[in-house]
């Protein structure tokens, strides 16, 4: 029987060495950036970062037992993941970020709505991701979120 991890650590430790590295770094790199206030976890099944129950009781719409979700980190068959749910919600975020990554790498960035795929082939541009860390803070991914849960709702 397969078990999920419970931890952070314990997630690390499943994955292959090669992975292990390029998730830790960028762990540590998130973790050293994080604004005060979002708290690591596993949610959804990744290492997670969130703003928990004790700073938004309401918890995330979709499962109000859940903490508000904001940053994912997971390690998927053809590359690492990291999701940042402000670059989907805030346009002038992506737009930064995406132009960023291209003038840093001179990479094409590979990224869906709120993913960032990291594959063997692809720079791990970790100024760039603390840079992006740091860019919202716990009231203001809260601000986002209810501004953007409310446009959805009225828009239906």
């Amino acid at each position: 029987m397969n078990t999920l991890p419970q931890t952070p650590d314990e997630y690390i430790a499943l994955l292959p060495a090669d992975r292990q590295v390029v998730v830790n770094l960028l762990r540590d790199t998130i973790n050293t950036n994080l604004p005060e206030g979002f708290s690591e976890t596993i949610s959804y099944g990744m290492i997670g970062w969130v703003v928990p129950h004790s700073v938004y009781p309401a918890g995330y719409h979709c499962n109000p037992k859940e903490p508000l979700p904001f940053m994912s980190l997971a390690s998927q068959k053809n590359h690492v993941a990291l999701y940042h749910m402000g670059l989907y919600a805030i346009p002038d975020l992506h737009q930064w970020f995406t132009s960023e990554y291209q003038a840093r790498t001179q990479k094409k960035i590979d990224m869906a709505k709120s993913c960032i795929r990291l594959r063997k082939t692809s720079p791990v541009p970790l100024e760039l991701v603390a840079e992006l860390v740091q860019k919202i803070s716990v009231t203001d991914w809260i601000a986002c979120y209810e501004r953007e849960y409310a446009r959805g709702r009225t828009s239906k």
